[in-house]
């Protein structure tokens, strides 16, 4: 392709939700951490070191009868704030660094000796958990 010669309406999408095909025999339930796994599919957070942060699910979505793909979900970006794991807690001091994925609601401060993926970036952390921005 050539560069442009003239105006161009280049398609645009929000990026404050996208929506996201869902990975075989899983649940997946609104307000959720979810991740995306190595083959491109959501799936709930957990302890992996082949999944990416995507974000928090806005609803609940059954595949567990399913096959990679068979359903969607909306995966909306932006700051949550989630469980604070309370044996690797993510404190002040780590506003700024990554956080790590425990489970479907928790993050943690660190990798758990190379064992969990990254969430996604600590915005503060609270009383009631971590802010994390997907």
């Amino acid at each position: 392709m050539a560069a442009l010669g003239e105006d161009r309406n280049t398609p645009a999408r929000d990026g404050g939700s996208i929506s996201m095909r869902v990975g075989a025999g899983v649940k997946v339930y609104a307000g959720s951490l979810v991740a995306r796994n190595a083959t491109g599919y959501i799936v709930p957070g957990s302890v992996a070191t082949t999944l990416l942060g995507m974000g928090r699910s806005e609803s609940q979505v059954d595949n567990t009868g399913g096959a990679d793909g068979d359903v969607t979900v909306i995966v909306r970006k932006g700051v949550f704030r989630f469980a604070n794991e309370g044996t690797d807690l993510v404190s002040i001091a780590d506003i700024g660094n990554d956080c790590f994925i425990v489970d479907d609601q928790t993050v943690a401060k660190t990798n758990g000796g190379s064992t969990r993926s990254v969430a996604g970036k600590v915005v503060d952390v609270d009383s009631d958990g971590v802010w994390v921005k997907f």
